[in-house]
């Protein structure tokens, strides 16, 4: 039989056991919605960095290929100058084209003025991997806080309905474990 009385009713829904879990409810579903944040973001950023990371090998293999083309051409001139026998004017002209490929070959291998040397798309290239890493690595933490989390919301709401203080106990533990998951998910404490 259930209690009809209103002021027994009032007693127990204001129970300091239910304000305890409302209260824990409220502060699970904040720590789970900064979680989810920083999942999202920590996502966006490992597929941004994977991109940008490709993209500079992409332009490094240009510059490569292209160096190389003008490293064929600078081989290609020494043989002719080599071999065959030119006017003055004519060898003139061979050394000044061979040595603009050469320039162009030392350029293409490293450019600090622009950062577009091969050198310096490499470099470029590792720093995004570097990144895309680090977001992969923080990445599984806020799956396993969003997890932990939404059990420990979903215990909590048993325990209110139930009044059973272990399911409360029970949420406390994944809730804290899921806020360390998230805090590692932001700062990889291990």
């Amino acid at each position: 039989m259930e209690n009809s009385d209103p002021v027994e009713l009032a007693e127990s829904a204001n129970s300091p056991f239910k304000t305890y879990c409302a209260l824990m409810v409220s502060v699970l579903a904040m720590v789970l919605a900064i979680n989810n944040l920083g999942g999202s973001n920590t996502g966006k950023e490992a597929t941004m960095n994977n991109i940008l990371a490709a993209n500079m090998y992409s332009f490094y293999q240009a510059k490569n290929v292209r160096q190389t083309q003008y490293k064929l051409a600078a081989d290609e001139i020494e043989r002719q100058l080599a071999l065959q026998k030119w006017t003055p004017s004519q060898e003139a002209l061979l050394k000044d084209k061979l040595a603009s490929y050469k320039k162009t070959i030392e350029r293409y291998e490293s450019e600090p003025e622009n950062g577009e040397g091969k050198k310096e798309l490499m470099v470029k290239a590792k720093a995004f991997e570097h990144e895309r890493d680090l977001a992969l690595k923080k990445d599984p933490w806020f799956d396993y806080a969003e997890g932990l989390l939404q059990l420990a919301i979903v215990l909590t709401s048993v325990a209110i309905i139930t009044g059973r203080r272990a399911m409360s106990y029970m949420a406390l533990v994944l809730g804290i474990v899921g806020t360390l998951s998230t805090f590692n998910g932001y700062f990889l404490f291990f």
